[in-house]
């Protein structure tokens, strides 16, 4: 006999429904919309525009990393091994920075059954949360930059080496900050913000980078590595702004047309609470993967300058090659991913569901309207 408490089991969240049945009227309307905005909103909304922007945001940097070790050489062929330093920390960093931005592609990412306030909360936090880390990282390895020299600079340049990592440890706030921003507003079917603050990033990196180490240069000094570690540091400062404003833009405006509510924008512990379960996954298999491939960069680095440049050509080639395509399609696929799942939790009876292969490939079946 059916009882009172297995009905009420059966019956899904109405606040989750309610949000869910809200989330697909917006989505509608963004479809529908008419003129230049409601044209980016339906390419945004859709993989094949998300991942256009994806691929310009992830191209732009690979090949500012082929150029400037064509800048660098010009300089002095020898140091060109002095630039990987900088891929080397943002690979420390991404250890961190794949814990929290991972995790916000089925958090963040749950249009379904989270408003956009709570949305954005979440991205508050996850961006603050990142880059509380990477401000950490950055005042040890500023303090104490021979460990990094040590393990990932050969020694034959690596007296020159501690000026340029001390420069280059900025990167584990800035790169922080990035992750985050960029998970964040993808998750928020926003890939448009990684893409202005990459191609900002690289217009300010190419024209500074002529004005300062190329053979063009406007200064009276001749540019020295130093030159393009102080160049490089300027760049992603001012990046990280740039991507910053335009999302406060974003978020002034889509906040707007949520209707009022009890929710606020703001940082709170139960928002990183909701963040940290799943980042635990996130952050361990992040340890595993790159503990593993800076074991395999210290031991080419300890064979020699000639076997660490090699090595670092090859990785900018492998990375423009190969790694800017896969990434544009993983950033997509994660994003879209997210919302489906979001889509199948507010229609379960249960708060947390268990997808069957059916349900898995209906979705397939059936796409985003």
């Amino acid at each position: 006999m059916e009882t009172h408490e297995s009905r009420v089991a059966e019956e899904p969240d109405p606040s989750r429904l309610s949000i869910w049945s809200r989330q697909r009227q917006v989505h509608i309307q963004d479809m529908s919309a008419a003129g230049p905005e409601g044209l980016m909103r339906r390419h945004l909304l859709r993989y094949p525009g998300s991942l256009i922007f994806n691929l310009g945001a992830f191209f732009l940097p690979a090949l500012y990393n082929t150029l400037s070790k064509l800048w660098v050489a010009n300089i002095d062929s020898s140091q060109v091994v002095l630039t990987d330093v900088y891929t080397y920390i943002g690979i420390i960093a991404e250890v961190l920075n794949d814990a929290f931005p991972r995790s916000a592609w089925h958090v963040i990412g749950d249009k379904s059954t989270r408003s956009v306030r709570s949305r954005f909360n979440l991205g508050y936090t996850l961006m603050v949360a990142t880059a509380t880390q990477g401000f950490v990282l950055m005042i040890v390895f500023l303090a104490y930059p021979q460990s990094l020299a040590s393990a990932f600079v050969p020694e034959e340049v690596r007296g020159i080496s501690l000026t340029y990592v001390r420069l280059s440890s900025v990167q584990f706030l800035t790169s922080a900050t990035e992750a985050a921003l960029s998970s964040s507003t993808r998750a928020l079917d926003n890939p448009d913000v990684p893409l202005i603050f990459s191609s900002a990033k690289f217009v300010i990196n190419i024209l500074l980078d002529f004005l300062v180490i190329s053979k063009f240069h406007v200064t009276k000094q001749n540019p020295t590595i130093v030159s393009q570690a102080v160049v490089r540091l300027v760049c992603d400062i001012v990046s990280v702004v740039a991507g910053l404003s335009y999302f406060l833009l974003i978020v002034a405006r889509k906040v707007k047309n949520e209707p009022v509510g009890r929710e606020h924008l703001n940082i709170g512990v139960s928002a990183f609470m909701t963040l940290l379960k799943p980042s635990v996954y996130t952050f361990t298999e992040s340890t595993i993967r790159n503990a593993i491939y800076l074991w395999l960069v210290n031991r080419i680095v300890q064979m020699g300058e000639t076997y660490a440049t090699a090595w670092g050509v090859f990785n900018t080639i492998r990375w423009g090659l190969v790694m800017v395509p896969v990434q544009a399609l993983e950033s997509s696929t994660l994003t879209f991913v997210g919302h489906a799942w979001g889509a199948f939790r507010a229609s379960a009876v249960t708060s947390y569901p268990r997808a069957s292969r059916q349900d898995i490939l209906s979705e397939f079946d059936t796409g985003e309207e």
